[in-house]
């Protein structure tokens, strides 16, 4: 972790503090748990030190609805098999569409066509419509339902009616190629498919008709086919979501399921291995999304949450969440850089967004490009930024309240596909400290632990989460007996669960991760994470992007440091830029950590959510045949990998 005393950098003030939701919570738990709580400290405090206490107040307080009683909150609370609210009947689906039926739940911007904006009753309609027609071809619970859509309201509206049947949902972009999709959805054996034929990413026209084609021969179980008209395409032989959903709609109805029964599979990257089929259950997601959007997010009727995400990726089953809090949903589909870096903003102007969400690296690119968005836009009803995926540098701390002054909260959280939720981020009522996350998540009860097993305080570990949490998975599709469930993420700690972060808390609970533990660089004994390499170089002006590796050597020595970095277009990567590289990473960083090499590539990989994949290179490196370490659909490019195979064919050769 940094030196020197923590800046803070923001702090609500009183009125604003007020009007937070948390507080309304707050003043309910004191009316009627008796429990009077001061501060956020407290509140944290109480919710992971009362687990069955602090979950069941979040039930009462949003009025889940349930169509059996629990008989209690928290039967086990061993880590893998803790137990939530046995005895419980409810539905997922339910609490989305319980809300106001004439104000506006979707509004959905598309390169492919006009805007959709549909009210909680007109989508409630469309559902039950999608409920009809989906029961028709069979679906009941327990049936999988796949989709290969972008972010558009039909794939909101199908999620939705196999949601209120109790069958299980799971989704990937259309940007995927024909075996990634595969990969992942020959998992959970679905009857049911739907798919659009093409789209429009930027001013380019994308036909998928020939990898839907490839989904549905590699699928064996399906049963039906579904186009969702997108464009000017057509699927041959396919029904249409438009006669799927044109019969007489049922009265609404939800299918009452257990608190832990399937609600929907999300699968890891698969950049290190076969995708992680992680299912989700439909009380976990409901009570966790509930207390984040509310009380983190600060989100509530009124309130839209703009953050741009593929179907691939949880943050599109966090943001659908929104509607359980009777906030707005903003879609967006298409390049989210097309015309330029300037689209995401105009898109939060014209929808008057209240939370938007962003990358860390959306950020800097803005910053690096002198972008200006509260000067330059109306972007007067945003009251909190989002931003998660990868570490933010403190530059970024510092641009955003460079921007936005006092008026915006910058939320920096980070979380995960496996709970589905932040893990550490921040809230209405805490400070924003400079390059520091504000803290542990509700009910979140996170530390960093040595390589002993033992928390620590003032120095990186491992992220661990150490109690039970609703929305960890109920366990991994096909994996009957849990030792992948329990491989992925307790053979580390026993009992404990392994993120695969590496964090740092300061005494006051404020947060920094600085990367992925297995890419953690560790010379000499001195260990660094990678995002803060990052933020040194990526700071040099002939500098565009960086990736950095450390090939550890086995008998103990310090092993090769190894940088690529892309250089700024127009930029000549030659000895004199090199040397003030080495230069700048010896001063700010450590002599350890100068790179025995550093070399200029055209790309980087990254995978579809945005992070760089400093793990795969590694594994090149070390000799690993590239299909063994990542399929070419689970990256944004494909190609940038190409440089690193070449480099390690070169290194086997030269070593004869």
């Amino acid at each position: 972790m940094s030196g020197g005393e923590p800046v803070q950098l923001y702090v609500l003030d009183e009125d604003e503090r007020c009007r937070a939701r948390v507080w309304d919570y707050l003043a309910w738990l004191e009316a009627e748990r008796g429990l009077r709580l001061e501060d956020w400290d407290g509140l944290w405090r109480w919710s992971v030190g009362d687990l069955e206490g602090f979950w069941a107040s979040i039930a009462d307080y949003f009025g889940v609805r349930y169509h059996a009683p629990y008989e209690r909150v928290l039967a086990d609370r061993r880590m893998p098999g803790s137990v939530w609210f046995p005895g419980a009947l409810l539905n997922y689906a339910e609490h989305c569409l319980g809300q106001d039926a004439d104000r506006v739940a979707v509004v959905a911007h598309s390169q492919t066509r006009e805007r959709v904006e549909l009210t909680f009753g007109e989508l409630a309609e469309q559902v039950a419509r999608a409920r009809t027609g989906l029961r028709a071809l069979g679906v009941g619970r327990g049936d999988r339902v796949v989709a290969y859509l972008p972010n558009i309201p039909e794939t909101l509206v199908a999620f939705l009616a196999t949601a209120s049947l109790g069958a299980v949902w799971a989704s990937c972009a259309p940007e995927f190629g024909a075996h990634s999709v595969i990969e992942r959805f020959g998992q959970v054996t679905p009857k049911v498919l739907l798919a659009v034929a093409g789209y429009t990413y930027g001013a380019k026209e994308i036909d998928r008709r020939e990898e839907v084609a490839e989904i549905v021969e590699a699928l064996p179980s399906l049963e039906h086919v579904v186009h969702v008209p997108y464009g000017p395409l057509d699927i041959p032989g396919a029904l249409s979501w438009d006669d799927v959903t044109a019969g007489e709609p049922e009265p609404p109805a939800f299918e009452p399921v257990p608190f832990d029964h399937p609600l929907y599979v999300l699968f890891s990257s698969g950049t290190t291995g076969r995708p992680k089929a992680i299912m989700h259950g439909h009380g976990g997601i409901l009570l966790e999304h509930l207390k984040n959007h509310a009380l983190h997010w600060d989100l509530g009727p009124g309130d839209r949450l703009l953050w741009f995400t593929t179907t691939a990726w949880m943050m599109w089953n966090t943001l659908v969440s929104s509607l359980l809090v009777g906030a707005s949903v903003v879609m967006i589909d298409g390049n989210p850089l097309y015309p330029d870096l300037r689209h995401q903003w105009r898109l939060a102007e014209r929808t008057r967004a209240t939370l938007m969400g962003v990358s860390p690296g959306f950020l800097m690119a803005c910053r690096k490009e002198g972008v200006r968005p509260a000067a330059e836009f109306d972007l007067s009803a945003l009251r909190q930024l989002g931003a998660a995926g990868s570490p933010l540098p403190a530059e970024g701390f510092r641009w955003v309240y460079e921007q936005f002054g006092d008026r915006v909260l910058l939320n920096v959280g980070s979380g995960g596909t496996d709970v589905c939720t932040g893990i550490v981020q921040g809230s209405p009522v805490q400070p924003v400290w400079l390059g520091e996350m504000s803290g542990c998540s509700l009910g979140v009860d996170a530390k960093a632990f040595d390589h002993r097993g033992e928390a620590v305080v003032g120095e990186l570990g491992e992220l661990v989460i150490t109690a039970p949490m609703p929305s960890m998975p109920v366990g991994f599709w096909g994996d009957d007996d849990g030792s992948r469930y329990r491989s992925a993420y307790f053979d580390d700690f026993p009992g404990v669960w392994r993120h695969g972060d590496w964090i740092g808390f300061s005494e006051q609970g404020t947060c920094v991760i600085t990367g992925r533990s297995d890419a953690t660089l560790n010379r000499g004994g001195v260990r660094l994470g990678t995002a803060e390499f990052y933020r040194v170089v990526e700071e040099i002006d002939e500098v565009r992007d960086s990736l950095v590796v450390h090939l550890e050597d086995p008998a103990g020595g310090m092993g090769e440091l190894m940088l690529f970095v892309v250089p700024r277009e127009g930029v000549v990567f030659d000895e004199p830029v090199r040397r003030a590289l080495e230069a700048r990473i010896r001063k700010a960083l450590s002599p350890r950590h100068v790179p025995d090499v550093i070399h200029a590539v055209p790309a980087l990989p990254y995978n579809r959510t945005g992070k760089k994949l400093e793990v795969p290179v590694k594994r090149i490196l070390r000799g690993d045949p590239v299909e063994t370490v990542a399929t070419p659909g689970s990256l944004a490019d494909p190609s940038s990998l190409d440089a690193f195979v070449d480099l390690a064919h070169r290194r086997e050769e030269a070593r004869g």
